[in-house]
């Protein structure tokens, strides 16, 4: 087990990423779009991007953003709120989609 142990609002809790805590100087990661070596900045990048590679967007979940690849089983769901997009997010992005994106430490 491995992490960084915070203290916040008197709840003791494991970190395995610290660069999700606040104040963290850890690096962040970002999600890039490979061939046009972009960082994805927004859903509306984003979405352009999986729209080019087939995906669809579902609207039946108003606090999700929905996609789904018609010729697979994958779905990807994302909070509405872009600042809530987490590398967890951004690696099921990555599997989904192999050779077209990659998580990166921002610099």
């Amino acid at each position: 087990m491995s992490g960084v142990w915070v203290f916040n609002n008197g709840v003791l809790r494991l970190v395995e990423n610290p660069g999700d805590c606040p104040g963290s100087n850890a690096h962040r990661k970002v999600l890039v779009h490979v061939p046009s070596n972009e960082v994805i900045t927004s859903y509306s990048i984003l979405e352009r991007k999986l729209l080019s590679l087939g995906w669809e967007r579902y609207y039946d979940d108003p606090d999700l953003l929905q996609f789904h690849k018609r010729s697979t089983v994958h779905l990807i769901s994302l909070p509405r709120d872009f600042s809530k997009f987490k590398s967890m997010h951004m690696y099921d992005i990555v599997v989904k989609n192999r050779n077209e994106f990659e998580v990166r430490d921002m610099q």
